[in-house]
């Protein structure tokens, strides 16, 4: 058993609290076949960085703006197979609200119908790809849902699933929680503790701090 005491929790959200891996890798491929790019290029990039900065990097040819729309408004429309990761909810549901944060690489949009199809509150407190200039692992999507929670980056705990995010979160003086969902344990292991699911993750309020327990 872990125990992490903090006073905030910030979750990443495809991988952690809601399972969409085949919607993206079903709007990633498609994409780039239409664009005559190396799927398996695309893939390898494409967990846990910005839309817009994956198509940087494969298609610096093309309008990224333009072509993020176009792949998100794709992954907003395909919703078959999007599910919640088991215990997400009862996870969230757990934590005091205005205690815990989404910060993800999605927009905004994307990030709130995912939520929504799955049945897990839209929290007051979301970062998203819209709201930063840098995308993970850069910390500052980390750094801003801190401050938008209003506590200190050092007394906040991610739960993460992708390296990229990992490296965001230590950037920012977190400690974090690695759920191999999207990535096998093995790439994972810069984080503090890796976990196989949320289930084995139990909060209680411990004298105004949260109390986080690894079981």
């Amino acid at each position: 058993m872990q125990t992490f005491h903090c006073s905030s929790v910030l979750f990443d959200l495809d991988g952690v609290l809601v399972d969409s891996t085949r919607a993206v890798d079903r709007a990633w491929r498609l994409w780039a076949r239409e664009k005559g790019i190396n799927e398996e290029k695309v893939v390898a990039l494409m967990h846990g960085v910005r839309t817009i900065e994956v198509i940087r990097a494969v298609a610096p040819h093309l309008d990224a703006v333009a072509e993020m729309h176009r792949l998100e408004n794709r992954e907003s429309a395909d919703q078959d197979g999007v599910k919640r990761m088991p215990g997400a909810a009862e996870l969230v549901c757990s934590i005091p609200e205005g205690r815990w944060a989404v910060v993800t690489s999605g927009t905004r949009p994307l990030a709130a119908a995912r939520l929504r199809r799955v049945g897990i509150p839209v929290p007051e407190v979301m970062i998203t790809a819209d709201d930063v200039a840098n995308g993970k692992p850069h910390p500052e999507p980390y750094l801003m849902g801190a401050r938008g929670l209003g506590f200190d980056p050092q007394d906040c705990l991610v739960i993460e699933d992708a390296p990229a995010g990992i490296e965001a979160a230590h950037a920012g003086g977190m400690k974090v929680i690695a759920l191999a969902s999207t990535f096998p344990a093995a790439q994972l292991v810069a984080a503090d503790v890796v976990i196989e699911e949320l289930r084995s993750i139990h909060v209680r309020d411990d004298v105004g701090k949260l109390a986080v327990v690894i079981r």
